[in-house]
């Protein structure tokens, strides 16, 4: 399989339409715009973000497909501390997050010692871990980054 060819099957889109969700015009362009996403929108990005493939869309659309796709497992919700829910895509490679208290940056890292650290503790505690979430909170003490 090509590259594109993956790509497009494992699209947001693709998923919705798999699982059977039915994607009106301004569903769509909302799912557009969270699957275009590299970063963790809040529903009023959201909204300007498809309104790009969609001017008519609507921020209770929205505010109703990010519930759904929500519901049905294929984005995930964050809240950074600063009581905005912030959504993702739920099949991106799996990453822990960084959040910056003063700005609300938002770095997202992948530590395998870390990681492994993790299933060595849910081990010794009689558990095989099926997944987890980390989201670690801070100040910037330098600007190398």
């Amino acid at each position: 399989m090509h590259i594109a060819d993956w790509v497009m099957a494992n699209s947001l889109q693709q998923r919705c339409r798999k699982i059977g969700i039915r994607l009106t015009g301004q569903r769509r362009a909302v799912v557009r715009a969270l699957g275009d996403s590299c970063d963790h929108p809040n529903v009023a990005e959201l909204h300007q973000r498809a309104l790009v493939y969609d001017p008519q869309v609507s921020i209770a659309t929205v505010y109703r497909t990010v519930k759904l796709l929500e519901e049905v497992g294929l984005i995930d919700k964050h809240d950074f501390g600063d009581g905005i829910s912030r959504y993702e895509d739920a099949e991106r490679e799996h990453h822990d997050h960084l959040i910056d208290i003063k700005s609300g940056q938002v770095i997202e890292f992948f530590d395998p010692e870390i990681e492994e650290l993790q299933i060595r503790i849910a081990r010794r505690l009689g558990f095989e871990l099926q997944g987890h979430r980390m989201e670690l909170y801070g100040v910037r003490t330098d600007s190398k980054i």
